[in-house]
């Protein structure tokens, strides 16, 4: 299993010989404005360029979009990813957002397993806010509420857990203690509103995850890519250090790849 990180929560990964497109954004670097409400108001999103070339981005078998948010599934990606595509979706809603955009190759992932080829993918819960306004908040901006994570299965890999936009909540623990996921992937850095309103995991949450998955290693992603996240890596990285689960963090630059 290889793991690049690209950039923000885009990742590709290779997992059982199929390449997989995680929550692609591909826009130029600062095409779009700040989010809404959000610290660091002077930047346009996103924040960084591309480290790789279109075309390394586009060698994969299929795409996974955990949620349709800009920072995971922008216009640039509804253009530039082949329509034939496979797409895989969170849910119906997305899945026909997804064909309304063009795309003739959409499934939506399940609870109880989606087959690609001998990979399952397994949905699995996401809670996308820390506090229940932030729900409302997301249908007056007429954007998605929910979001999801997957889980990576094969007999010849590790158990992958790529746990997407959420907060650290109880119905985790049960995600963690079904799959025993051997790697996890964790977006961290805790995107927030100024009034200190957060979407994903704060350091602290990312402590709850690894508290229940003492064998596991962690990827953390989603970082330094758009105006209102708010946890660095280096700041990141000085945190596991000083909790003692350094040892068992890679936190990859943008273009790295990392192996398991």
């Amino acid at each position: 299993m290889n793991l690049k990180q690209i950039r923000n929560a885009t990742m590709i990964i290779e997992y059982a010989n199929k390449r997989f497109l995680i929550d692609p954004m591909l826009g130029d670097k600062g095409i779009y404005p700040p989010f809404p409400g959000t610290h660091n108001q002077h930047l346009n999103n996103p924040i960084v360029e591309l480290p790789v070339s279109m075309e390394e981005i586009l060698d994969v078998d299929a795409v996974i979009v955990t949620h349709i948010h800009l920072d995971h599934f922008d216009p640039a990606a509804m253009e530039i990813i082949p329509k034939d595509m496979k797409m895989f979706a969170q849910n119906e809603d997305e899945a026909n957002q997804m064909k309304e955009a063009g795309f003739t190759n959409v499934e939506v992932l399940k609870e109880e397993g989606t087959l690609f080829g001998d990979i399952k993918l397994i949905k699995t819960p996401a809670k996308h806010y820390s506090d229940a306004s932030i729900v409302e908040l997301f249908r007056q901006l007429n954007t998605a509420d929910e979001a999801c994570g997957v889980v990576f299965k094969h007999e010849d890999e590790k158990t992958l857990y790529v746990m997407g936009d959420t907060v650290w909540y109880d119905e985790l623990k049960d995600v963690f203690a079904k799959y025993a996921p051997e790697v996890v992937t964790v977006n961290a850095g805790n995107a927030q509103f100024v009034d200190g309103r957060y979407l994903i995991m704060s350091k602290d949450d990312f402590f709850e995850a690894v508290k229940v998955a003492p064998n596991a290693k962690f990827v953390a992603t989603h970082m330094e890519g758009v105006n209102h996240l708010m946890v660095s890596r280096k700041e990141l990285r000085e945190y596991s250090d000083e909790k003692g689960f350094g040892d068992r963090l890679v936190i990859p630059a943008d273009g790295e790849t990392v192996e398991f």
